[in-house]
């Protein structure tokens, strides 16, 4: 099976391509369709088996396509549990993404807020964030996320683990309740 036959945005499949990968790999073909049907997914995998980009593949196509929420900001929002993961997510969507006309911020603490700030208001389709500096940038009023689509948790064992539960709830509070939600994860 090729990527062009799992139903992507031919601009997603070129990239995928341009980028040297040629067949999806078992997690990315089984739930990129589903993704794309707007199923709520639960994913394990093991590291290094392809889930950027088996969340990340849907997420892109679906963004080409008008939205169907009034609200403004990202439509799509991945949390992460470390600012590394965040860096390795927001690369990944520059890589599949290179063809489209998308808009991405990378928002994790330990840094400068200014320069995220600055992005936010810019506007964009995709923020890749960690928890707690989300919910920095919601309390200063920098993020609106009445408009999210599908809310992707990577890691989501770990962010568990690493006690970000109550931040995550409160994210989940600010979303819309209709939504698509995808948990990727090594192990559960």
């Amino acid at each position: 099976m090729a990527f062009a036959q799992l139903g992507l945005n031919p601009l997603v499949v070129k990239a995928v391509e341009a980028s040297g990968y040629t067949q999806p790999t078992a997690v990315q073909a089984q739930s990129i369709p589903a993704t794309l049907e707007g199923t709520d997914l639960l994913v394990s995998s093991q590291t290094g088996s392809g889930k950027t980009a088996a969340f990340m593949l849907p997420c892109l196509h679906r963004l080409d396509q008008p939205s169907a929420l009034p609200g403004r900001g990202p439509r799509v929002l991945v949390l992460t549990p470390t600012r590394e993961l965040a860096a390795q997510v927001e690369e990944s969507v520059r890589t599949y993404g290179h063809f489209l006309p998308l808009k991405t911020a990378l928002v994790f603490g330990g840094v400068g807020i200014g320069p995220q700030i600055k992005a936010l208001k810019g506007g964009v389709d995709i923020l890749v964030a960690t928890p707690g500096r989300l919910l920095d940038h919601v309390g200063q009023g920098t993020v609106d996320l009445s408009g999210i689509e599908i809310l992707v948790l990577d890691e989501a064992d770990r962010m568990l683990d690493m006690g970000f539960i109550h931040d995550i709830r409160k994210v989940l509070a600010l979303v819309p309740k209709q939504k698509q939600t995808l948990l990727f994860s090594a192990t559960f």
